[in-house]
């Protein structure tokens, strides 16, 4: 199966993905064809085997397509479409519509805090990052407009469900 892979704000990169066997797949990018076993060794790392090296990597899921991938000390926040959702999301109209409460999904600790009170936003501009399971996470936002209300300071611990931040749609004047 074909995917559309990017990193946020990046151009997209068309990965095929085939699974040869259990835990054997057949990775080609950008016209380079690969063979990886792969494994799951834990909740969120996968232990990976490439042309006999090995790599650990940490994939923490972000949404319906997104995910966070920690390899060989590189941070990557990747969005994953495949071929069927690509074409149903260029067609569907945004989900987020009006005022937008953004909560922490998890515990964590407020690393930094990107922009202030007031401060306009674009859709999927980073707000707040959080550090939850000694990774750091870039909180978007989920629509374009006005940062109204920040729930948090920089330094400040954070339980799951806790409000980070309301962003509202600019007024259409």
């Amino acid at each position: 199966m074909n995917y559309e892979v990017s990193e946020k704000g990046g151009e997209a990169t068309v990965v095929g993905l085939k699974e040869l066997s259990e835990g054997h797949y057949e990775l080609s990018v950008d016209g380079q064809t690969i063979q990886v076993d792969a494994a799951k060794s834990g909740p969120t790392i996968y232990s990976i085997i490439e042309d006999g090296r090995q790599f650990e990597a940490m994939v923490e899921e972000k949404g319906a397509h997104g995910f966070d991938v920690l390899i060989a000390g590189q941070l990557l926040h990747l969005e994953a479409l495949d071929e069927r959702t690509r074409l149903l999301a260029g067609s569907a109209s945004p989900i987020a519509e009006g005022k937008q409460t953004v909560e922490a999904e998890m515990p964590g600790k407020v690393v930094k805090v990107n922009v202030a009170q007031g401060a306009e936003v674009t859709e999927g501009q980073g707000v707040v990052i959080l550090e939850a399971m000694k990774m750091e996470n870039e909180i978007p936002s989920p629509i374009a407009g006005v940062v109204t209300e920040l729930g948090v300071n920089e330094g400040e611990t954070v339980e799951g469900g806790a409000l980070l931040f309301v962003v509202e749609p600019p007024d259409p004047a």
